[in-house]
């Protein structure tokens, strides 16, 4: 690594869980980059001892600052406030062990924090890791072009992905940092970063959407991918009936448009004889349906 790369005042944070290797990928690309973080986080859910044993003989802390979480307490939401426990710069960017950011990534995002907006939180553009593959398909991409702003009332799924994501650490102190009722790995299975995007809102923060900040998402294989639809369902209904229950109407016409959104991908699946995507839709629908259910009696 030269000595003249430029480091930036704030905290990188990777949740990994039980992928060494993809964990090594994540901080190659992370450690060449054109620019360095003051300090990277990883916060470890591992059942297994390799990503320790990988941590300590990678010498990544030679290059820059590390600090090594183990976090027994499952969740991606754990994970993610586990790292703002952790870190000392006042903004945390959040990316996880399957992904790999482009070399830009960092310069991208201190840019989207000097836009004229000065926002409180960049998000970026998520795309499919490496050339596409048959049975094999991209997931949670963001893929637009064009720099957005997000103020106030603004559906939570268009501002931007958690895995791509850099907020203040006084706005998340704020707001309460992530509900760890939600994400992978929680009852709530996902949804987390839409949660705490629409909280971010709710309080008056600004949001920018920079596109030239990337990462690259690993794809999934076409089993992993049907699993997943209904967990995906699952968080986007618990995440707004949580809401709907503190008599946030909002919310509810957020659930009422992603189901309408739904079923109106389902019904052009159908025309068009799209059977695995109809699968997709009925698996998220029927997921949403037990998130529903889950919001609106969880206690705690």
């Amino acid at each position: 690594m030269a000595s003249d790369v430029s480091r930036i005042d704030l905290t990188v944070a990777v949740a990994t869980m039980n992928r060494p290797s993809a964990l090594a990928r994540c901080m190659s690309a992370i450690l060449m980059g054109q620019a360095l973080p003051a300090e990277i986080v990883i916060v470890d859910q591992s059942t297994q001892t390799e990503t320790a044993d990988l941590v300590t003989a990678a010498g990544w802390d030679r290059i820059v600052p590390l600090r090594y979480v183990r976090q027994p307490h499952r969740g991606l939401a754990a994970s993610r406030n586990a790292a703002v426990a952790h870190a000392s710069q006042p903004i945390v960017v959040f990316t996880d062990d399957d992904c790999v950011p482009d070399e830009g990534w960092l310069t991208a995002i201190v840019a989207g924090f000097d836009g004229a907006e000065k926002p409180d939180a960049v998000t970026g553009r998520v795309l499919p890791l490496g050339p596409e593959r048959p049975g094999f398909y991209a997931v949670s991409t963001r893929a637009s072009r064009v720099r957005a702003v997000y103020r106030g009332r603004s559906l939570p799924w268009a501002v931007g992905s958690g895995g791509n994501s850099a907020v203040k650490r006084e706005w998340l102190d704020r707001v309460g940092g992530f509900d760890e009722r939600l994400g992978a790995g929680s009852p709530g299975f996902s949804a987390e970063d839409l949660d705490v995007f629409y909280r971010l809102l709710r309080a008056g923060a600004t949001v920018r959407y920079e596109p030239d900040a990337i990462v690259f998402h690993e794809r999934q294989d076409g089993a992993r991918r049907l699993a997943s639809r209904p967990s995906y369902g699952f968080g986007m209904g618990a995440f707004c009936a949580l809401w709907a229950r503190r008599h946030d109407a909002y919310a509810g016409w957020m659930l009422a448009r992603w189901c309408f959104d739904r079923s109106r991908a389902l019904l052009t699946a159908c025309v068009r004889r799209r059977w695995r995507r109809v699968r997709e839709e009925l698996l998220m629908l029927r997921g949403a349906a037990c998130g529903i259910a889950y919001g609106l009696t969880r206690t705690s």
